[in-house]
C-alpha cells in the first residue's frame, strides 16, 4: 500500500494526505505533519488538511504552527465556534494572555445569549476567559467581568471561589473574609475555605487566628475541620484543651481516620508528647470509670469508646517506632472486638513497619478474610503478598475481583492497575528475575505512552462540547504526567536493574553446567541426569497444564485484542522476559528511563544519583559532575552522594585519558567540592559529622571499603541500604 502511494504522491495531495494518516495511525506523528505539509503545497486551503494538522500540531506541542493552522482555519472559516477557540487556545498556551483574552472577547460578542438565559457551553467560555484574564494578571477586569456575567454561569461556586481569590489579591479584604465566610457556609469542612478566611481578616497574633475559629466552633458546632486547623498553630496548655475537646469528639462517634489527620503533628517533639499523655490517660480512664476523665461529671462512655482510644494508640507508638507497645495495644483491641476489619489492617502495618512482612501479609489477609467482598482490603493483601514475594498468592487473591475467564495478570494490565505492576516489579527483582521485573516496568511506561496517546481524542471534543478549562488542564497535565509516582518508581527500578546487569551480566546456564559437571565421576554425574529429568518432566507437566489454562484465555480475549490493536494501529511488540534481560548494552536502555526523570523530577535527589550510576559506568566525566553538583544542591549530606562523590574523585584522579580543558574544569569543581582534603579524609570527616546516623554509617564504611579495594556494590545495593533503615529508630549511642 505504502508503495503505491509513494507512485502518486508527486501527483496529487490526497496521496500525501492518506499517507499521513496512515503515519498518524502507526503513532509516527512527526512524520504524518511532513505529509501534511507536504499535502498543503499542492491544495493549500484545504479544511481537512488543516484540521488534521493542527491536531497533530497540539499534540506534538509544535504551538508556534498550532497558532499560525488556527489562523488559516480562522480565516477560511470565520463563522465557525471552533476556529475562534482553536485560535484563543494557541495564544493562552504561548502565554500571549491579553492576545487570547481579546479574541474570547470578540468571539463573546457574537454570540446571541439572553443575559436571563442560563447556557452550560456559554458559562464555560465566560469561566475560560475569566481564567485567561486572572492568568495575565488582570485581577481588577477579571472581577469586573466576573461580577457583569455571573447571572449567566452555571457553576455557582466557581464563581464564589474565584470571586474570593480575585478579592484577596486586589486587597480587598473585607470584602473577600464576606465571600469565605459565604462559602463556610456551604461546606464547613473544606479547609481552603478557613485559610482564605485567615488571609483576608489578617490576625496579628495566634490568639486573633484562634479566635476565627472559636467563632467558626459556635456557628458549626458538629464541625471537624475548624477544631483540626488550630492544632497546627496553637502550643502549650492551649493545644492541649483544643486537642481534648478534638479527640474527645471523635473518639465518641467512633472516627476510624483521627490518626490520619494528626499525622502530620508529629514533627513537633513537644506536641507528639502532649498527644501520647492525654490518649493514654483517657484509655486508663476509660477502663477506670468508662469516662475519658474521672472528674467529669457527663455521662459514661459506650464500650466503643475504648476500643477507638486503643486504635488509636496502636498507631501513634507505631509511628514513633515502638511497635511492641502498638502491638499491646491492637492485640487488646483485636480481644475484645475480633470482628473488625479496621483492627487487622493496623496489625499488619505495623508488622510491615517492624520489617516482618511475612507477618504482616498474614495479618492483611486475616483481614481480608473478614469480608472477601471488600475491594480494598482484598488489594491492600496483594500488595502485602507483593511485598512478601508471595507473587503467585497475591494474583490469586487479585483474581477475586478481576473478569471471570481472564488471566488476573493480563486483566490489571488492560486496567493499567499501575500500583499492582509496581509491588510485582520489586518483588521480581528481589527474587532476581530480572526479565520479569523488567516486563513489568516496560508494561508502567506503555501505559504512560497509551495515557499521552489518548489526548489526541480530546482536541475536537472539548472545543465542540467547549469545556476549556478542563481541557487546557488536560494538556498541562499531559506534560507533566511522567512526573507521577508510579512512573518514577518503575524507571527507578528498571534502571537499577539494567545496572545490575551491566555489572553482572547473565551468564549461559548450559555452559555453566557444563563446567560443573566435568569434576563429577559417573555415579554422581548419573544421578545429576536423573535429578535433571524428574524436574524436566515435573516442568514440562506443569507448562502444559498452563497452557491449556492460556489457551483457553486466549480464545476469550481474543476478539478484544484484535479490536485494540485495529485501534492503536498494529500489535505492540511483545515483552518477553528472557529477552529483556539480555539486551545488548543495558546502560542504554537505562538511559530511555532515565531521561524523562531528568527533565521532569529534577527536584528528586534519586535522580541525579542515578544518572550518576550511568555516567560512571560510561565514564562521561562532565555527565557525572553535573549529576552530583545537581544532587548536591538539594541535598549536600545524603549517604548515596557521599559515595557518589568518593567515587567521581577518584576516577577523576586516576583517569589519564582526559582532554586538558575537561580535566582543568573537573579539577576546579572537585576543588570547590572537597576542599583540599583527599578521599579518604573527606570519607573519616563525613563518618565524624554523622555519627549517629546508620544509613549515613553505613555509606561511610561502604566507602571506606571502596578506597580500600577499589570495589563498589550495585547501586541496587546502594539504594536499597538506605531505605532498609527506615525500619530501625535513626539514633544511635554515641
Amino acid at each position: 500500500l505504502y508503495i503505491c502511494l509513494c507512485e502518486v504522491l508527486n501527483v496529487t495531495f490526497s496521496g500525501w494526505h492518506v499517507y499521513g494518516l496512515l503515519q498518524r495511525s502507526d503513532k509516527k506523528y512527526d512524520e504524518a505533519i511532513k505529509c501534511y505539509r507536504n499535502a498543503l503545497k499542492w491544495d493549500k486551503d484545504n479544511l481537512q488538511i488543516l484540521r488534521d494538522l493542527s491536531l497533530l500540531q497540539i499534540q506534538m506541542r509544535d504551538l508556534e504552527g498550532y497558532r499560525e493552522t488556527r489562523y488559516q482555519l480562522l480565516q477560511l472559516r470565520p463563522a465557525q465556534r471552533a476556529s475562534w477557540i482553536g485560535y484563543a487556545i494557541a495564544y493562552h498556551l504561548l502565554e500571549d494572555y491579553e492576545m487570547a483574552a481579546k479574541i474570547i472577547e470578540e468571539f463573546r460578542k457574537t454570540q446571541q445569549t439572553s443575559p436571563d438565559k442560563v447556557d452550560y457551553e456559554y458559562s464555560e467560555l465566560l469561566l475560560y476567559q475569566n481564567q485567561v484574564l486572572r492568568e495575565a494578571g488582570l485581577f481588577r477586569e477579571a472581577l469586573e467581568h466576573l461580577t457583569t456575567y455571573e447571572k449567566q454561569i452555571c457553576d455557582k461556586l466557581a464563581v464564589e471561589e474565584t470571586k474570593g481569590e480575585l478579592l484577596l489579591s486586589l486587597e480587598r479584604f473585607e470584602e473577600a473574609a464576606d465571600v469565605y465566610r459565604r462559602l463556610q457556609e456551604r461546606n464547613p469542612e473544606n479547609w481552603s475555605y478557613y485559610h482564605g478566611l485567615e488571609k483576608a481578616l489578617k490576625p496579628a497574633s495566634t490568639e486573633e487566628k484562634l479566635k476565627i475559629y472559636e467563632e467558626a466552633w459556635e456557628k458549626y458546632p458538629k464541625g471537624l475541620v475548624p477544631r483540626r486547623l488550630p492544632l497546627s498553630f496553637l502550643s502549650g496548655d492551649k493545644f492541649r484543651e483544643c486537642l481534648d475537646r478534638y479527640l474527645r469528639m471523635n473518639f465518641s462517634k467512633g472516627c476510624p481516620p483521627v490518626f490520619t489527620t494528626l499525622r502530620s503533628l508529629y514533627q513537633d517533639k513537644e506536641k507528639v508528647s502532649i498527644i501520647e499523655e492525654l490518649v493514654v490517660g483517657f484509655e486508663t480512664s476509660l477502663r477506670s470509670c468508662r469516662m475519658f476523665s474521672p472528674d467529669d461529671d457527663g455521662k459514661e462512655e459506650p464500650p466503643t469508646t475504648l476500643l477507638w482510644v486503643q486504635y488509636f494508640l496502636a498507631q501513634h507508638y507505631d509511628q514513633i517506632f515502638q511497635h511492641t507497645m502498638a502491638l499491646e495495644y491492637i492485640n487488646a483491641a483485636i480481644e475484645s472486638t475480633p470482628t473488625l476489619i479496621e483492627l487487622f489492617l493496623i496489625k499488619a502495618k505495623i508488622y510491615k513497619h517492624a520489617g516482618n512482612i511475612r507477618e504482616a501479609a498474614r495479618w492483611m489477609d486475616e483481614a481480608q478474610a473478614l469480608d472477601t467482598a471488600d475491594r480494598f482490603i482484598n488489594s491492600k493483601c496483594a500488595k502485602y503478598l507483593l511485598k512478601a514475594s508471595l507473587i503467585k498468592e497475591a494474583e490469586e487473591m487479585c483474581a477475586k475481583f478481576t473478569r471471570e475467564g481472564a488471566s488476573a495478570v493480563e486483566n490489571l494490565n488492560e486496567m493499567q492497575c499501575m500500583w499492582f505492576q509496581t509491588e510485582c516489579a520489586l518483588a521480581y527483582n528481589s527474587m532476581k528475575k530480572y526479565g520479569e521485573a523488567l516486563k513489568k516496568c516496560h508494561e508502567i511506561e506503555r501505559h504512560f505512552v497509551e495515557i499521552t496517546d489518548d489526548q489526541f481524542d480530546f482536541h475536537t471534543y472539548c472545543m465542540r462540547k467547549m469545556t476549556l478549562r478542563s481541557y487546557v488542564d488536560l494538556l498541562k497535565l499531559e506534560d507533566v504526567l511522567r512526573m507521577h509516582p508510579f512512573y518514577f518508581r518503575a524507571s527507578q527500578t528498571a534502571i537499577q536493574i539494567y545496572l545490575n546487569l551491566h555489572d553482572n551480566p547473565l551468564t549461559d546456564d548450559s555452559k555453566e553446567l557444563q563446567a560443573d559437571t566435568e569434576n563429577l565421576t559417573d555415579k554422581e554425574l548419573k544421578k545429576l541426569r536423573n535429578k535433571q529429568r524428574r524436574a524436566q518432566k515435573k516442568a514440562q507437566l506443569e507448562e502444559e497444564k498452563k497452557n491449556a489454562e492460556k489457551e483457553k484465555q486466549l480464545k476469550n480475549q481474543k476478539k478484544k485484542k484484535e479490536d485494540d490493536d485495529e485501534e492503536i494501529g498494529g500489535p505492540k511488540e511483545e515483552l518477553i522476559p528472557e529477552k529483556l534481560a539480555r539486551v545488548e548494552n543495558p546502560l542504554d536502555e537505562a538511559v530511555k528511563f532515565l531521561t524523562p526523570l531528568k527533565n521532569l523530577v529534577k527536584n528528586k535527589i534519586d535522580t541525579h544519583l542515578l544518572a550518576f550510576e550511568i555516567y560512571f559506568r560510561k565514564e562521561k566525566y562532565l555527565l557525572m559532575l553535573q549529576s552530583v553538583k545537581r544532587a548536591y544542591a538539594i541535598d549536600p549530606d545524603h549517604p548515596w552522594l557521599h559515595q557518589c562523590l568518593v567515587r567521581f574523585f577518584k576516577g577523576v584522579s586516576e583517569s589519564k585519558d582526559l582532554a586538558e580543558s575537561v580535566s582543568m574544569v573537573l579539577k576546579q569543581e572537585i576543588s570547590r567540592l572537597f576542599g583540599e582534603s583527599n578521599a579518604k579524609s573527606f570519607n573519616q570527616a563525613f563518618l565524624t559529622k554523622h555519627f549517629n546516623s546508620i544509613p549515613h554509617r553505613a555509606a561511610g564504611v561502604h566507602t571506606q571499603h571502596f578506597i580500600c579495594t577499589q570495589l563498589f556494590l550495585t547501586a541496587n545495593f546502594s539504594c536499597s541500604i538506605f531505605n532498609c533503615t527506615c525500619f530501625l529508630p535513626l539514633q544511635l549511642p554515641k
